[in-house]
């Protein structure tokens, strides 16, 4: 999937549909890209909360080491056998649920790319598996799994996030690895139930999908 994705959703409905603690405040992003501050929710201490991490996990290579060449970011986890991930996934102190109500693909040529939008139908606002934990480099980070695109996303990209439904909550900030592995793995979210939404607005253009509020709203 590409690295942008939309969160139309106000703290109180965040509250709400993730039994995170009322009250809060801080600001949603609606858009969220790569080493963007974006808010997840995880577990501390039995209760739910929303905390703002940025995102994206540091990235350095031995060649960027040799070259003295900053940590580079990457939000998206799609092999989950690579061994730099080996105790990140098993254990679930570093799981997290990023809320979001759109995720985003270019479409058209390079140089003039514009922004389509896909959510879930019957689902205003999502959650997206995900992993975070404080790193030296960029302090608290989080990032995506991703997991085969379904026929509709797949023209586009051929990952789409890894998303959960509310009753699968639990079992993924508390599951094994097996059952990430099954989340990973398991059939996409069916055409029938995904929108798209076509637009004219560039890729880098900052504007949400017009669908957005109209979703929520349903919440």
């Amino acid at each position: 999937m590409s690295r942008l994705y939309a969160n139309t959703a106000t703290i109180s409905e965040i509250n709400l549909q993730f039994g995170t603690e009322l009250g809060v405040s801080m600001d949603v992003p609606v858009e969220t890209i790569e080493g963007d501050p974006g808010l997840v929710v995880v577990e501390v201490g039995g209760r739910r909360v929303l905390r703002t991490m940025t995102w994206g996990f540091p990235r350095k290579t031995t060649e960027m080491a040799i070259r003295n060449e900053p940590p580079q970011r990457l939000g998206l986890l799609a092999d989950l056998t690579n061994p730099m991930w080996e105790r990140l996934v098993v254990d679930p102190k570093y799981r997290c649920l990023i809320p979001l109500t759109h995720f985003a693909n270019p479409d058209g040529d390079p140089g003039s790319k514009t922004r389509t939008w896909f959510s879930v139908d019957g689902e205003p606002l999502s959650a997206w598996a995900g992993f975070c934990r404080n790193t030296p480099e960029f302090g608290p980070v989080y990032a995506g799994m991703t997991m085969s695109a379904n026929a509709l996303v797949e023209p586009y990209n051929d990952r789409q996030p890894a998303l959960l439904g509310q009753h699968e909550y639990e079992r993924w900030l508390h599951g094994t690895i097996q059952d990430v592995i099954a989340f990973q793995f398991r059939p996409p979210l069916p055409t029938g139930r995904t929108i798209i939404e076509h637009t004219d607005d560039r890729w880098r253009s900052g504007k949400p999908p017009a669908s957005g509020k109209t979703q929520v709203a349903l919440l």
